[in-house]
């Protein structure tokens, strides 16, 4: 019991240093930011929140910092309650927006997950806009960017990954990920230990079965090693060609 406590115990910090060390390496943050997070109610956006809003010492800048939930007509599994305690308690404002994503869907079309992200981009882009946010922080994590890349590879023939930066040429809006350098398994140990995870709910689609079986694949090629899965991120910025960063 007390090896285990002590695991979980790390799991805070590990987490903290590794998105402060994306955050300075990465220049994702700056003095006078204003940053929406978006907030899922998943373990992901939620640990996000939190560590975003534990590093402010450490990343030395002074920086906003508002989570926006997207409602939508298909779930209604998010704990809000919960979540707004939970931000409050962190110092972090919180909003609701609510999208009929399934009624724009036309005649003849089915939901997908591709539909549904891009439905929750577009509110996210509109709300940071009108609301004067600079700045749109993502929980996507170390393993959605590997996953990402191979999906891109084996399905669409091209070499690209989902940037932790990426500064849009149409919009005054950047989007940040600074949880790119965290395995998964490091953001369920940290929910476990901030006592969040139950709160936290789950897409009822779920993972789509072309990621799901690319996750089962790199599970297998990588031993599921942090080490071997860190040198494959690392060689998606190098080379010239750094494909975690778009501008």
């Amino acid at each position: 019991m007390g090896n285990r406590f002590l695991r979980r115990a790390k799991a805070s910090a590990a987490v903290q240093k590794l998105v402060l060390k994306a955050t300075l390496e990465r220049n994702l943050i700056g003095d006078g930011d204003r940053i929406l997070v978006a907030v899922s109610g998943g373990k992901d956006s939620t640990v996000l929140s939190w560590v975003l809003s534990a590093i402010r010492p450490a990343v030395k800048k002074d920086y906003e910092l508002q989570g926006l939930h997207i409602s939508s007509d298909f779930c209604s599994c998010c704990k809000k309650s919960a979540l707004t305690q939970l931000l409050d308690h962190w110092g972090i404002p919180f909003t609701d927006r609510f999208v009929p994503i399934i009624g724009r869907l036309k005649a003849g079309e089915k939901m997908n997950c591709y539909w549904c992200s891009t439905q929750r981009r577009t509110e996210l882009l509109k709300y940071a806009i009108e609301n004067r946010f600079n700045k749109i922080a993502l929980g996507h994590h170390l393993d959605d960017i590997i996953e990402t890349f191979f999906m891109n590879m084996l399905f669409k023939g091209e070499l690209s990954a989902m940037p932790i930066f990426l500064a849009y040429r149409k919009y005054p809006v950047e989007l940040i990920r600074p949880l790119g350098y965290v395995e998964e398994q490091q953001i369920i140990a940290c929910a476990e230990e901030l006592g969040v995870l139950k709160a936290a709910c789950t897409c009822p689609y779920g993972v789509n079965s072309q990621r799901r079986d690319i996750r089962r694949g790199i599970a297998d090629f990588t031993g599921n090693s942090g080490a071997v899965k860190r040198r494959i991120l690392r060689a998606l910025s190098s080379g010239g060609a750094d494909l975690l960063s778009e501008q």
